[in-house]
């Protein structure tokens, strides 16, 4: 892949590219899911296969990003291709959830998540002060040249993949191996097509989101057309080669009893492993993964409030650039609202409801994939979906499935983020009115 940044000014690679979408997926949820997953299924093969299928789903959308990607090298994410492929309002909206919550309460998350798990290896440290010192300092970075910005994500993630690899190779080196069989067993087959293995796969899916973080920076990519569907792949599959190392780790070393109904199984298989020291190894580990996650959200988001104010004259203070090219106004907007969500802990609440509404956004892309080659069949390609159409939809399969799954199970979080959706109505119906320029649509795509 190549790189540096300093080929092209005020432009990354694609291993910096690639070090945002695995920074973004590789957060505290592949270190705390197992223990829910062991509770309900008792065999090592369904539970590694859980994960190499939530693997492949992952690598269905990032094929499918990454045509759409490469054909509209314009950072804002789905709320470029959305309004391009269908209604500038249904890209508005999935703009709306992003500037309202959709990057700053993730961040929040994080952000506290980090506060916690450091708090283990310094006792004493406050998390919330430990939260805000962390968004606070990370938002600096962010401010400065592009150059600035790669080689702090460049560092934490390499770091972060470094320090997993090293507990990996640890642990079958000091682990003391469980009487476990990791092939398939009588009785397998059955589980895989079981509820307990599909309401478990719903919480795989969420551990490996992130995988399309490199389309909300598509604008400050180098050869986008290549280096964007590159890195959603790349990304991808080192991720999932990672998670199911880590789990097949977590496995080895530790038993299932131990790990059933545990939240925190990263800390139980340390302590397995290396012993009382685990906690605070496993602690340290988890919080530079989340260092790397806070700084590609911090990354990613004001691109899309910065695409918004570019198109709308409403939104218009979000889109001017310093001196370092950085839409400084819209990172300082996204920064502000993690530090509210921080302090009063409403990120919370906001996390229950965001799954609903970021899988939809999801689903609508990918099946835009469909509807921008049958609409306009002779737009350029520069890339094409690897294994179209069974790739797309399968993705739009599991995608629906989820949707159903949440609506039906929880239906009071997933109605409130079709509430907080329609909310966004009468605000795009006002900034329409006095948009600065209307978003352009695919049909003019070969102007690009």
């Amino acid at each position: 892949m190549d790189e540096p940044a300093s080929r092209g000014p005020g432009l990354i690679g694609a291993r910096t590219a690639t070090f945002v979408v695995m920074a973004n997926m590789v957060g505290a949820g592949v270190f705390t899911s197992l223990g829910f997953q062991v509770a309900v299924i008792h065999s090592a093969f369904p539970l590694l296969m859980l994960w190499a299928v939530g693997g492949v789903y992952a690598l269905c959308g990032a094929v499918s990003y990454g045509e759409l990607a490469a054909a509209m090298p314009r950072s804002g994410g789905e709320y470029q291709y959305l309004s391009r492929i269908y209604h500038p309002a249904v890209g508005f909206l999935a703009g709306w959830i992003s500037i309202t919550v959709g990057f700053a309460a993730p961040v929040a998350a994080a952000a506290m998540a980090l506060g916690k798990y450091l708090s283990r290896v310094f006792p004493g440290a406050n998390p919330t002060t430990t939260a805000l010192v962390a968004v606070l300092a990370i938002t600096c970075v962010h401010l400065y040249s592009v150059g600035v910005r790669s080689r702090f994500q460049g560092f934490f993630t390499s770091f972060k993949l470094l320090l997993i690899a090293a507990f990996i190779v640890g642990a079958l080196l000091l682990a003391t191996p469980q009487p476990i069989h990791f092939g398939p067993q009588p009785g397998d087959l059955r589980t895989l097509f079981s509820a307990p293995f599909a309401v478990s796969l719903v919480y795989v899916t969420y551990a490996y989101s992130g995988w399309n973080a490199s389309v909300y920076v598509a604008g400050e990519v180098r050869n986008p057309a290549r280096s964007i569907p590159l890195s959603l792949v790349c990304g991808t599959l080192i991720v999932t080669a990672l998670y199911l190392l880590l789990n097949f780790v977590f496995l080895y070393s530790t038993s299932m009893a131990a790990l059933a109904g545990q939240v925190e199984v990263g800390y139980v298989a340390a302590d397995a492993i290396l012993g009382p020291r685990g906690g605070q190894v496993m602690g340290f580990l988890i919080s530079f993964g989340l260092v790397s996650a806070i700084s590609s959200m911090v990354w990613a988001g004001p691109r899309v409030l910065m695409a918004l104010g570019q198109d709308m004259r409403v939104f218009g203070w979000l889109a001017p650039l310093n001196r370092h090219r950085v839409p400084y106004r819209a990172v300082l907007a996204q920064t502000a609202l993690v530090v509210v969500l921080i302090v009063t802990s409403s990120f919370e609440s906001v996390i229950t409801f965001l799954g609903f509404v970021l899988s939809a956004c999801a689903f609508l892309t990918v099946l835009g994939l469909f509807v921008f080659r049958w609409r306009w069949p002779a737009a350029p390609r520069p890339y094409r979906t690897w294994g179209y159409p069974v790739t797309p939809a399968l993705f739009l399969m599991v995608t629906g499935w989820m949707l159903v799954f949440l609506l039906r199970f929880r239906p009071v979080a997933s109605l409130a983020g079709l509430g907080a959706v329609a909310l966004g109505i009468p605000v795009y119906l006002w900034a329409a009115r006095s948009a600065a320029t209307p978003p352009a649509r695919v049909a003019s795509m070969g102007d690009q």
